[in-house]
């Protein structure tokens, strides 16, 4: 009898090690303000690469209807960490408080209690980013700009006390590099990663390597942003290769989704990339109508794959809608962790992708924000924003071109009863939470309605937008095939070019890519907050050097307070600039 016992003991002890050691790796990658249309798998913009996200997408699942639970940031973080639709802990939107979210239980804290290592690395936006442990993850490297952020892990994966950090590397290279070195460092047990990327959200600090994979014309904050979306690309191929060179790939299921749709301000102005943190961040959302703040499909149906290789098969398309709520509740279901009924709004998609159950994992998608709310049923949607209300059929008009409900008002009927009592157990309940702002009436009246919406009057400086806000003093500065090019007057005095309206903290650097017609000495001057001058002082001087060969100068500019403008001095004749980066010396 006691060796019987012993033996079931061991048996017993043999069956949990067992468990624990099946228990999939899971890492959710969350990009930002990224547009419908730019995976390069889609096929739909043909300036876009991303050849590992698109290895990633054939080797799993393209959900083609997926959604996020908010067009905006801060409610799509909170459904997409809890599983729960954000309106019922009452964070609706960007300027909700934070006491429900705080209440709940993140899925990092539901997979730490089931053994797994967590982490979370980039943006954050819920709160404190020196509070994140709080919610459940276990190591933090929160960068997501070149300015100090909070982590207790270095790019390296050794731990550190949390504290705020200055950071070694672009954002999202570095974010990138934290995470796979968190791989390496956990792979012998399960691990949960967080990792969302702040791109391609302004500001538009793509690096310049990044960006010139991109050549020929194309507005620059476009560049920009496929330079941003290069870097996650590439991010997202360190992690796969980190995870294929630990023998991993099999063992981990991955989820890459968008936060919302791209913000493109209607008219995607092309306004400088310094100094306009709120405009269009140069992604799109073609073919879908709409954008960042809409409940329109450009708003937030959003870049959604799946993957876990050799669990679900690859190369799919899955065509039924899906939403950002089903990463907790199928995350808790593989890892087997611990779960009350009724906590989670999201389902298990496993069984949906492997082909297990055939039926639709939804039977209706619903969402409000802020004076806006809609639901999916199959193919039928209805969309409200204040008092109007349209009805599509996305099998015929995913474009959102043609509303129906005069047509079908019995549809209408069913659904928006269903939306309403499905409204009526949010925190506040109600199918809007106020009026539509007038910002929201402009977007309504040119996505939906077709109306023309002027352009806003044109400010005195946005001459300066095809040169990203630098002019030329005593000459002409223009754009030629993506390089801004200098011609001195004739008979001038001496040109240089300036940017005013600048907001960058010092110390800061330059960095400049140039060819030049002469050689000699060259100066960069700066201008601080409360400075009416240039004073002599502020001035940093460095040589260049005639050559058919581009030259990079990297000057130093050692100010004390914010610099709020620029002038770059060079010796007498043309020249041209590939490269113009003013940045914190930080970075």
């Amino acid at each position: 009898m006691k060796h019987l016992l012993i033996y079931c003991l061991c048996l017993s002890s043999f069956v949990a090690l067992t468990t624990a050691a099946e228990k999939p790796n899971i890492i959710v990658i969350y990009t930002d303000d990224h547009g419908f249309a730019d995976l390069g798998i889609r096929g739909v913009e043909k300036d876009v690469k991303t050849p590992h996200l698109d290895a990633l997408a054939r080797s799993g699942v393209i959900a083609k209807n997926g959604y996020s639970t908010a067009p905006q940031c801060v409610p799509s973080r909170g459904g997409l960490m809890t599983g729960k639709f954000q309106g019922r802990f009452n964070l609706d939107n960007n300027g909700s408080a934070l006491d429900g979210f705080n209440k709940e239980t993140t899925i990092a804290t539901r997979l730490q209690n089931a053994g797994y290592t967590t982490a979370q690395f980039g943006k954050w936006h819920l709160g404190p980013q020196s509070e994140i442990t709080k919610h459940g993850f276990k190591h933090v490297y929160s960068q997501h700009g070149q300015q100090k952020f909070p982590a207790n892990i270095t790019v390296e994966g050794k731990d550190r006390p949390m504290g705020d950090m200055p950071p070694e590397l672009y954002h999202v290279d570095g974010s990138a590099k934290a995470a796979a070195s968190i791989i390496e460092r956990c792979k012998d047990k399960p691990f949960f990663l967080y990792l969302a990327f702040r791109a391609p959200h302004t500001p538009l600090d793509a690096p310049q390597a990044y960006k010139d994979r991109f050549p020929g014309e194309m507005p620059e904050r476009r560049r920009a942003a496929l330079g941003m979306l290069a870097a996650v690309d590439d991010g997202v191929g360190l992690v796969t290769s980190t995870l294929k060179k630990n023998g991993l790939t099999e063992k981990t299921l991955i989820f890459f989704i968008g936060d919302n749709g791209a913000p493109l301000k209607i008219h995607k102005t092309d306004s400088p990339l310094q100094g306009d943190a709120g405009g269009w961040d140069g992604s799109l959302n073609t073919p879908l109508n709409g954008e960042k703040g809409m409940l329109s499909e450009g708003g937030m149906h959003v870049p959604f794959l799946i993957a876990w290789p050799g669990t679900i098969s690859g190369g799919q398309t899955y065509e039924h809608p899906v939403s950002a709520l089903d990463v907790a509740a199928t995350a808790v279901a593989v890892a087997d962790a611990s779960v009350k009924h009724g906590d989670l709004d999201g389902v298990n998609l496993i069984p949906y992708l492997k082909g297990e159950i055939t039926t639709a994992p939804h039977e209706a998608l619903m969402w409000r924000w802020m004076a806006q709310s809609a639901i999916r049923e199959g193919n039928w949607k209805l969309l409200r924003g204040g008092e109007r209300e349209y009805l599509y059929d996305l099998s015929t008009d995913l474009e959102e071109k043609h509303n129906l409900a005069s047509q079908h008002p019995d549809i209408a009927t069913r659904l928006r009863a269903k939306l309403t009592a499905w409204c009526a157990d949010l925190n506040p309940p109600g199918l809007a939470l106020g009026p539509m702002a007038p910002v929201w009436n402009d977007y309504f009246d040119f996505y939906l309605e077709g109306k023309p919406v002027p352009k806003p009057e044109a400010k005195p400086d946005a001459a300066k937008s095809e040169t990203q806000g630098w002019m030329a003093r005593g000459g002409k500065l223009v754009k030629k095939d993506g390089v801004l090019v200098l011609t001195p007057d004739s008979g001038g005095k001496g040109t240089f070019i300036t940017h005013s309206q600048l907001k960058i903290p010092g110390p800061a650097i330059a960095k400049l890519t140039l060819k030049t017609a002469a050689s000699g000495p060259a100066a960069v001057a700066w201008r601080v907050d409360g400075d009416k001058d240039f004073l002599p002082a502020n001035r940093a001087s460095f040589e260049v050097k005639t050559s058919d060969d581009w030259q990079t100068h990297e000057v130093p500019i050692p100010a004390k307070g914010r610099v709020i403008h620029v002038r770059v001095h060079l010796p007498a004749g043309p020249a041209e600039f590939r490269m113009i980066e003013l940045q914190p010396a930080s970075r």
